[in-house]
């Protein structure tokens, strides 16, 4: 059998080659010619996976080894009977230390603690689920709105999207993108929410860009009526709007889920999907020896600081956002290389926090986040 692959896909090379044939490529070069005579496509965002693509093609499965899913024609792909699967929650811890690093830098630049501040979260999945505990640990007061987990699973104490603009100081979306229905997501940030919010609210987007209206977002900027502005994913990028960047606290170029256990975590869930279909004995198959950084052990005297700040140094040490966006700023016409050509992150399990001084009921928090914590 022939499997295309794109080339950027992390810690692939190498498990497919005893059982099949396999092609790598830049996933804007996978091509109708060249995915002809293909049985199987492990691709990322970056290939648009649609009739186009698709016909005439003897391709049987596409798997995307990203929690996102819209580059995918999955209604071309039911009708002709082509399975397909993407990486469900394979970030979602990635993302989650992204805002986390956003929170800890926002607090830090702007001057405020976290503990004073109401988080809304709007879209409560494996993502949002891990960014409501993380607040939670830091001491954030929580809302949540997700629509659909209210009509499908009942649950109590979500809010209404208008209650969530009216109570919350910031607001962090992590939302799918759907351009029809009644959960339409497509420019959800648009001119109507944003004359709604409180003056000084701040907007995380860490979703998909055409979640929000650029045109919408720069003219309430302008208007002083949102406080800070955190993208991590644009509309037409990687060719990002030059006068929104400027407005933006935190600009970064889609790689909050780029962390090396997330980025292992999807071509895992590819490779072993891939295996189930095909019958390849690889159910079990995870990438080895994923690299970690040159420090992993944080050292941090709690004398003369507050629990916010404890946990604030742990997650800054783990990743500073702020690298990422001086990145950006200075060369935003490299946006896709930088993606291709990410440092390395390790999340929170990777690290060591060995504390003096404790706090009573520090190491406690810090192990809830992930971290491996001892005491000097």
């Amino acid at each position: 059998m022939l499997v295309i692959a794109d080339e950027k896909i992390p810690y692939l090379k190498g498990a497919l080659e005893p059982f099949t044939d396999i092609e790598y490529y830049p996933g804007d070069q996978i091509t109708p010619e060249r995915i002809e005579h293909a049985d199987a496509l492990l691709i990322r965002t970056r290939t648009k996976c649609n009739r186009h693509l698709l016909e005439g093609s003897s391709v049987k499965f596409v798997a995307t080894a990203t929690i996102g899913f819209d580059h995918i024609d999955t209604d071309y792909c039911n009708e002709q009977g082509i399975y397909w699967t993407n990486a469900p929650g394979c970030n979602a811890s990635s993302v989650n230390q992204y805002i986390a690093s956003v929170l800890v830098t926002l607090s830090r630049q702007q001057g405020f603690k976290l503990k004073d501040r109401v988080l809304g979260v709007v879209g409560v999945g494996n993502v949002g689920s891990k960014v409501v505990k993380t607040a939670e640990l830091l001491h954030m007061r929580v809302y949540l709105n997700d629509p659909p987990r209210v009509r499908k699973e009942g649950v109590c104490g979500f809010l209404s999207l208008d209650s969530i603009i009216r109570e919350c100081d910031i607001i962090t979306f992590h939302v799918p993108l759907s351009f029809e229905g009644i959960d339409k997501t497509f420019h959800m940030i648009d001119e109507p929410l944003l004359s709604k919010l409180n003056k000084g609210t701040i907007i995380i987007n860490s979703s998909r860009g055409e979640v929000a209206d650029t045109e919408a977002l720069k003219r309430a900027q302008s208007s002083g009526r949102i406080g800070s502005m955190v993208f991590d994913v644009w509309e037409g990028e990687p060719d990002i709007d030059r006068e929104l960047l400027p407005m933006t606290s935190v600009a970064t170029p889609h790689i909050a889920g780029y962390s090396a256990d997330g980025k292992a975590n999807g071509t895992a869930m590819a490779v072993q999907a891939l295996s189930r279909f095909f019958n390849l004995d690889l159910e079990d198959w995870e990438p080895e020896n994923i690299p970690l950084p040159e420090k992993t052990t944080i050292m941090i005297d709690c004398k003369h600081m507050d629990v916010e700040d404890i946990l604030g140094e742990a997650i800054l040490f783990t990743y500073q956002v702020e690298l990422d966006d001086k990145r950006l700023r200075a060369s935003v016409e490299t946006f896709e290389k930088q993606r291709g050509n990410y440092p390395l992150r390790r999340e929170f399990p990777a690290f060591t926090v060995r504390l003096m001084n404790e706090h009573s009921g520090v190491r406690q928090l810090l192990m809830k986040m992930g971290f491996r914590v001892e005491q000097e």
